[in-house]
C-alpha cells in the first residue's frame, strides 16, 4: 500500500486540498498520513485542526511551529521549528510520497524537510504568480523542490515546463478546491444567519484582507482606507474573515477589532468561518472585496462579483467576474465596489466561466497518485523546452 503523507497548515489550504484528503482516506491502494501544522494548532487563529477533526479525517501528527510573534523574524522561526518538526515526524511515518498545495512558508518548510529524507514530493498550484507576496518566491522554490506537479490552469502547467520541469509529470487537472463547492450542501440564508449572529435581512459582502508582504507599504493603512470604503456602504453587511499567520497580520486585526467595535453592528468579524460557512457566505453574498486567492478562484462558480485589491494576487488568471483595483486609495475601492454591485456586472459575474476546472479535479490527483511510477522520479532533470513547445 502507497504511504502518502499530506501537510496542511491553514484553513485555506486545507479547503483547496479537502477532496484530495478524502479520495485518499478512501482508497483501498493508498494509506493517508496526514500532518497537521501551522495555524491549524493555533487559538490565535481559530484551533482549526477542530474542522478536520470533525470532517472525519484522522490525523497521523500534529506539529506546532508557530511563535507568538508576526514578525518577519517570526515567519523565519517558525519555518525552523517546521523543518525540525516535520522532519521527524517523515523519519517515524517513511512515506512513498509528501503531497502539499500552494505557496506559504509552512509548506515550504514542509518539502525543504522532506528532500534529505529522499521523500518524492507531490505539488498542488505550481506555476502561478502572485506578485505582492513573497509566497511568489516561495511557491517557485517549491516547484523546483517537487517532482511531481498537479496544476489549476493550463497556463501554469506551460509555466512549469518552462522553470525545467519534465511535462511527463506535469498534469493539468483544475483546482480541487472547486470540488467541494459541488459537494458541499451550502447552508440557506437564514441558516448562517442565525449560525453567524448576523441580519438575515439585508445584503451581504464578504471581506478578507491579508498582509501583503512583499510590499514595505503599511498594511495597517491598507486596511484602515479599505474599511472606511465599505463603511460608505450602509445597506450591506459586511463579514469579515481576518488574516492568515503572514507577517504584519498584527495591526490589520488591530484596525479590524476597532472598526466592528465602533460599526454598531453593521460589520462583522470572525478568525475562521469554516470551509461549509464561508462558501454559504460566498454563495450569498452580494460581493467579495479584498485580496485573497479565493476571489480569484473560488467566486466564479458562484457568479458573484469581486472586487480584488492590489497586488497580491497579481499574475493569476482573472475569471470575467473580477474587478480589479491597483492602488489600496480608499475612493477606488468604493468606485470598484459601486460598480460590481450594478446590474450590468452583476449580469457579466453570473455568466462567468471558472478557468480552475470543472470541480473534478481530486478524484483525477488521487488516481495518479495510484498509478504514477516513483522508479528514478527523485533524480531530477532539468528539462529543456523546445521553441514554440506547448504542453
Amino acid at each position: 500500500m502507497r504511504k502518502i503523507a499530506v501537510v496542511t497548515g491553514s484553513r485555506a489550504e486545507y479547503g483547496h486540498l479537502y477532496s484530495v484528503i478524502k479520495g485518499i482516506h478512501e482508497a483501498k491502494e493508498l494509506e493517508l498520513q496526514l500532518i497537521v501544522t501551522g495555524t491549524h494548532l493555533s487559538e490565535r487563529y481559530g484551533m482549526t485542526v477542530q474542522e478536520i477533526i470533525d470532517d472525519g479525517f484522522p490525523i497521523t501528527k500534529k506539529v506546532k511551529i508557530l511563535t507568538s510573534s508576526d514578525t518577519g523574524v517570526g515567519v523565519a522561526q517558525a519555518m525552523g521549528n517546521g523543518m525540525i518538526g516535520l522532519s521527524l515526524a517523515y523519519e517515524k511515518l517513511n512515506p512513498d510520497i509528501l503531497l502539499v498545495l500552494g505557496d506559504r512558508f509552512e509548506i515550504f518548510a514542509a518539502v525543504a524537510a522532506a528532500l534529505p529524507l529522499n521523500i518524492p514530493v507531490a505539488h498542488l498550484h505550481g506555476g502561478e504568480l502572485t506578485l505582492g507576496a513573497i509566497d511568489e518566491m516561495f511557491r517557485h522554490a517549491i516547484t523546483k523542490m517537487s517532482h511531481i506537479h498537479f496544476t489549476s490552469a493550463k497556463e501554469y502547467a506551460q509555466r512549469l515546463r518552462n522553470m525545467g520541469e519534465n511535462p511527463s509529470n506535469i498534469f493539468n487537472f483544475g483546482a480541487p478546491g472547486l470540488d467541494r463547492i459541488i459537494s458541499l450542501e451550502l447552508m440557506d440564508k437564514n441558516r448562517l444567519a442565525g449560525d453567524l449572529k448576523i441580519p438575515s435581512d439585508k445584503n451581504w459582502g464578504l471581506v478578507t484582507f491579508h498582509p501583503v508582504t512583499a510590499e514595505e507599504a503599511d498594511d495597517a493603512e491598507k486596511m484602515e482606507n479599505l474599511l472606511g470604503a465599505l463603511c460608505k456602504f450602509k445597506d450591506i453587511h459586511w463579514v469579515i474573515t481576518k488574516p492568515n499567520a503572514d507577517a504584519g497580520n498584527s495591526r490589520i486585526l488591530e484596525k479590524i477589532d476597532g472598526y466592528v467595535a465602533k460599526s454598531e453592528g453593521k460589520i462583522s468579524a470572525f478568525t475562521s468561518l469554516g470551509s461549509l460557512r464561508y462558501l454559504s457566505m460566498m454563495g450569498r453574498c452580494k460581493v467579495v472585496v479584498g485580496n485573497s486567492s479565493s476571489g480569484i478562484i473560488e467566486s466564479a462558480s458562484f457568479g458573484v462579483p469581486v472586487v480584488n485589491i492590489g497586488d497580491r494576487q497579481k499574475g493569476r488568471v482573472r475569471p470575467e467576474n473580477v474587478i480589479d483595483v491597483s492602488g489600496y486609495n480608499g475612493n477606488d475601492i468604493a468606485d470598484a465596489i459601486r460598480r460590481a454591485l450594478s446590474s450590468e456586472f452583476i449580469k457579466r459575474a453570473g455568466r462567468a466561466q471558472n478557468p480552475y476546472g470543472d470541480g473534478c479535479s481530486g478524484a483525477k490527483i488521487v488516481e495518479k497518485l495510484k498509478m504514477i511510477s516513483l522508479e528514478g522520479i527523485f533524480k531530477k532533470e532539468f528539462f529543456n523546452m523546445k521553441i514554440g513547445g506547448e504542453i
